[in-house]
């Protein structure tokens, strides 16, 4: 009854079987495996924000370039201030407000962005308070560069002169006359009245829409591989029933040759009897 199992259309349906279902379970513990990284990421994430609190800040040049272990890392700068930018559409608190970015001129020859503050409303040069002058030391968390279009970040252009949309070396080279740090730092305390920005979290490290999606596809390629064993099983039952009416003699032709008759039979209708 199970030779058809040597059929070469058996044979294809059950290599098929044989390499999906591998397969399906390798990409699924793979997807699991990436949302466990960016588990774990946002564990180191959260244990480093806490540690950056309390721990003394280093100098710029011993924490750079900017990576997941460096990021919110307290770093020092010094220099002097120089062109003022301003960052639009910003919000903190749940307040829609701008950035105050200065560049600190150091003595290496390149400028270090630093976010002085925070303020609510549009985008004012008036509002922004002048950076002090002088030769200064900065102190701050220090942040990757950013990416036009991820994480809040603007990505529109056509911006009014004197301002950014996104705190990234490739933007700010076109705005200031020299060379340009890749990285930034936010001050912990915030100049002439402005609010502090808080340091965020390095890119891929949350628990974001990309971790969330993993853990879905990790399900989805698990649902596949059941239902390749499935349809196999349903496949298989479906032949097997066909082998047993083919050995009763039961063929799909002599089922439907029954059927049209036994309906014939019962749209024909009966003959009169004779009367006397």
């Amino acid at each position: 009854m199970y030779r058809f199992l040597l059929t070469p259309r058996w044979w294809g349906i059950n290599v098929f079987v044989l390499l999906a279902i591998p397969f399906c379970v390798f990409m699924g513990s793979w997807q699991l495996g990436r949302f466990e990284d960016r588990m774990q990421d946002h564990r180191t994430a959260s244990e480093q924000a806490a540690s950056t609190k309390t721990e003394a800040a280093r100098p710029l040049t011993e924490l750079l370039p900017v990576d997941k272990k460096t990021s919110g890392r307290q770093a020092t700068a010094t220099g002097r201030y120089g062109e003022q930018l301003l960052v639009p559409d910003r919000e903190l608190d749940g307040k829609r407000g701008f950035y105050v970015l200065t560049m600190l001129r150091t003595d290496t020859g390149k400028a270090l962005p630093v976010v002085r503050g925070w303020l609510p409303g549009d985008a004012d040069p008036a509002k922004a308070p002048a950076a002090p002058t002088g030769e200064v030391t900065v102190t701050g968390a220090l942040q990757a560069s950013e990416s036009p279009g991820s994480n809040g970040v603007s990505a529109a252009g056509g911006l009014p002169e004197g301002q950014t949309g996104a705190i990234s070396s490739a933007s700010l080279v076109n705005l200031v006359p020299y060379k340009v740090y890749s990285a930034w730092i936010t001050l912990a305390t915030a100049d002439s009245g402005m609010k502090a920005v808080p340091a965020t979290a390095p890119q891929d490290s949350g628990l974001d829409l990309k971790a969330f999606q993993n853990l879905g596809y990790t399900g989805e390629w698990f649902v596949f591989a059941g239902f390749v064993v499935f349809m196999w099983f349903r496949l298989l039952r479906r032949e097997v029933e066909f082998a047993r009416d083919a050995a009763l003699g039961l063929t799909p032709d002599d089922s439907e040759d029954r059927t049209a008759q036994q309906t014939e039979d019962e749209n024909t209708p009966a003959s009169p009897s004779p009367t006397a």
